[in-house]
């Protein structure tokens, strides 16, 4: 009986050789996923990758995922560090917790370094925009959160825009992160945010 011969390094494609169950399969592709995206950026993963590392056959990752972008979302969803929405009882205690705690993630977390390449291919490939944009939106989700909060409390105008206050507290960060270089030292960062809270109020008081 003739078989077909496969070539080294080829992920394979019949059944998991473990027969693992569909969790721990869908496990190991996410894992594998969101290693080489932190590992090589956007451009180090692929569907053929993510199968070698992980050694789930290609066809069934598809069976989970319909693509690449797909797969992605949901391993930054699952393995990304997400930020804790602080609740100090005040405004200015609570964005400058979630800033400083930004700035460590910026500083340290593996996620970060893979986000320049992320923005880059967004810029020309429509379903990567949609994947970066609804990431961002759950990495500063938080900012939301404590801004309804302080409006509950009237410590902020209820017309208030909330990406405005999050680009003044955000923006500097990731300026300094991915332009500058330059340290995110605490001291900055709270003054930041009350550079942030003074814009707030002589733009809204």
């Amino acid at each position: 009986m003739s078989t077909k011969s496969r070539s080294a390094g080829e992920p394979a494609e019949g059944p998991e050789p473990l027969r693992r169950s569909k969790e721990a399969v869908k496990a190991a592709s996410l894992a594998a996923a969101y290693e080489l995206l932190t590992e090589f950026g956007l451009s180090g993963v692929s569907v053929d990758e993510v199968a070698r590392r992980s050694g789930v056959a290609k066809t069934t990752i598809y069976r989970h995922w319909p693509s690449r972008t797909a797969l992605l979302f949901d391993a930054v969803m699952q393995f990304a560090p997400r930020l804790q929405t602080p609740n100090t009882g005040s405004l200015r205690g609570d964005l400058t917790s979630l800033a400083l705690g930004l700035a460590q993630r910026l500083q340290t977390g593996r996620w970060s370094s893979a986000m320049p390449s992320i923005v880059d291919a967004a810029e020309r490939d429509t379903e990567v925009a949609e994947f970066q944009s609804r990431t961002h939106a759950g990495m500063m989700s938080g900012f939301g959160a404590i801004a309804a909060r302080a409006q509950a409390r009237g410590e902020l105008d209820q017309k208030l825009d909330v990406s405005e206050l999050t680009a003044a507290i955000a923006g500097p960060l990731f300026y300094r992160r991915w332009f500058s270089r330059q340290e995110l030292d605490e001291a900055f960062v709270r003054g930041v945010v009350e550079r942030a809270l003074v814009w707030d109020c002589s733009s809204h008081g």
